[in-house]
């Protein structure tokens, strides 16, 4: 029997294949799908995806409007946002007069810049905002007794909020006042201006006020006597001070928080806003061996930072520089620091007689409160030392007035002096919308007559940039009076000199300020409106 056949007869066997049935075999093993447009669709969903990223960094889209562009930029891509580009340029260039290339190219480097930024502060943001007092030790630490529990989360996350809040929005001052039984309001001083940013039920505020209070060392049972305390908020590598009074007021407590600057030990005369003429004047008298610079002014004129860029102004390497203050707001390196404490009784007169003894070539006094720090002071700048020191008053003739009044001898005052400097701090214009400033016909003239040419007079407009102010940042203006032997004479001759700093040397004060402030207006760095506001 025949157990194998040959091929032949298998495939003799074997019914023929229609051409049909071949055709639909081989489509078969072609895929239901083209792998270019599957590739060209995935290219297409990220990019859609990295727009909707851009888009919530891109200064061209208003923060109210992020969240409608994203969901547009999530079907459309970069479609949305080089719309708006091109709607940006055109409207930049009809406003000014540069050429197209040029508009795009700014368009271009601002965008990066944005974007660059945006992405700096969300990785800062994502670093945790530690909130430490002067022993070291975190508000966890305080609450938890080490342990690192919190009693209340919610409280402690809406005070770190509120202080980095603070920090990002470069506010000098946090103010927590009660407005009625029930509410709270919180604001913050930015540029000098107060902003209201928020209103919070009472008790929530009551929690907030005490947290603040536990991490700045303050008794948090005393809600009536006025306290005063520090603390220091670290993020990263980043570090702020902050110094914290309280006060009993009617409906509750009212906390005061002062930001201390952060950058003030490494500004310049010129960062300042400083003319090269006012910087030529500090420069020379800051090169002399003896005699006392006083910066005057109101409280938060500035006086402290133009203190500072005083000392940056200083070869501190050659000479041994020393500064009493209380706080300390700014670290200056290369020089000695010393923090007043009035509880461990170490006052600003105590630690001058100190300061005296460590071979000092330059003094730094914070600030000249009592007839002892000032002939102190004085005194030391007749003996072969470069005082600077503060004192709280409106006008250069105001300084003398409190000194005299405080009792220091005439004698000693006009020998010791060298140079005052009056000082206060406009806010600029905003440089995204400043406009021409609309003026009468009859203030026009008045600027003419004067000799100042008010068609570089811009105002303020506002935008989303300076929400909505017109202006961002601030500089100072000051009137700068060396002592002149003239003056010398007249300050010891103090019984017909106080009576006229009284009336004419401020009115002379207050006019000086002004012109130096018209002349930043003229050049369209202040507004007049602004003007007003802070000189009158």
């Amino acid at each position: 029997m025949q157990t194998a056949c040959s091929l032949e007869d298998i495939l003799a066997g074997i019914a023929p294949v229609p051409p049909w049935a071949t055709e639909r075999a081989i489509a078969a093993t072609i895929l239901p799908f083209s792998l270019i447009r599957l590739a060209a669709l995935t290219v297409w969903v990220y990019l859609c995806l990295y727009c909707v990223q851009l888009v919530q960094f891109s200064p061209l889209v208003s923060k109210k409007y992020k969240t409608a562009a994203s969901l547009v930029s999530l079907l459309t891509g970069p479609l949305l946002l080089l719309v708006l580009f091109v709607i940006e340029v055109a409207k930049k260039w009809a406003e000014g007069d540069q050429g197209a290339l040029e508009m795009i190219r700014q368009q271009f480097k601002a965008a990066f810049v944005s974007v660059r930024s945006s992405a700096l502060v969300r990785k800062e943001q994502r670093s945790i905002l530690v909130l430490l007092d002067s022993a070291g030790r975190s508000i966890d630490e305080i609450y938890g007794h080490g342990e690192g529990k919190r009693r209340d989360t919610r409280i402690l996350d809406l005070t770190e909020k509120l202080i980095a809040q603070a920090l990002e929005r470069k506010a000098s001052d946090i103010l927590i006042d009660p407005k009625d039984e029930a509410t709270y309001t919180i604001r913050l001083r930015i540029d000098g201006v107060l902003r209201k940013v928020k209103e919070l039920k009472a008790e929530t505020c009551k929690a907030i006020v005490n947290s603040i209070k536990a991490v700045s060392s303050m008794d948090i049972a005393e809600r009536r006597r006025p306290q005063d305390g520090a603390f220091i908020a670290k993020r990263g590598r980043n570090t702020a001070s902050f110094r914290v009074a309280s006060a009993g007021v009617l409906n509750g407590e009212k906390l005061s928080i002062r930001v201390l600057s952060q950058v003030a030990g490494v500004l310049t005369l010129a960062d300042l806003g400083l003319s090269r003429r006012q910087q030529s004047t500090i420069q020379e008298t800051l090169k002399k061996p003896s005699g006392m610079v006083l910066m005057c002014g109101p409280t938060g004129s500035g006086k402290t930072t133009t203190l500072y860029a005083m000392l940056n102004e200083i070869d501190r390497y050659t000479r041994n520089v020393i500064t009493v203050e209380d706080p300390i707001e700014a670290v200056v390196s290369e020089a000695s620091q010393i923090e007043i404490n009035p509880k461990a009784d170490i006052t600003f007169a105590k630690t001058l007689r100190s300061v005296l003894r460590q071979d000092p070539d330059v003094i730094c006094v914070g600030e000249i409160r009592d007839e002892e720090t000032a002939e102190i002071a004085l005194r030391a700048s007749q003996t072969g030392h470069l005082v600077l020191a503060t004192v709280h008053c409106d006008s250069n003739s105001g300084a003398l007035i409190r000194l005299l009044d405080l009792g220091v001898s005439p004698i000693l005052l006009s020998s010791g002096l060298r140079l005052l400097v009056s000082q206060r701090l406009v806010r600029k214009l905003c440089k995204r919308c400043k406009r021409p400033a609309r003026l009468t016909e009859g203030l026009i003239r008045e600027f003419r007559d004067k000799g100042i040419d008010p068609s570089g007079m811009l105002e303020a407009a506002g935008c989303r940039r300076c929400e909505g102010t017109g202006y961002s940042g601030r500089m100072a203006i000051c009137d700068i009076m060396p002592v002149s032997d003239q003056l010398k004479a007249d300050i010891a001759g103090a019984e017909s000199l106080i009576e006229y700093l009284r009336t004419e040397g401020k009115r002379k004060d207050r006019t000086n300020l002004r012109k130096e402030g018209l002349k930043r207006v003229s050049l369209g760095v202040t507004s007049l409106e602004e003007l007003k506001r802070v000189i009158g």
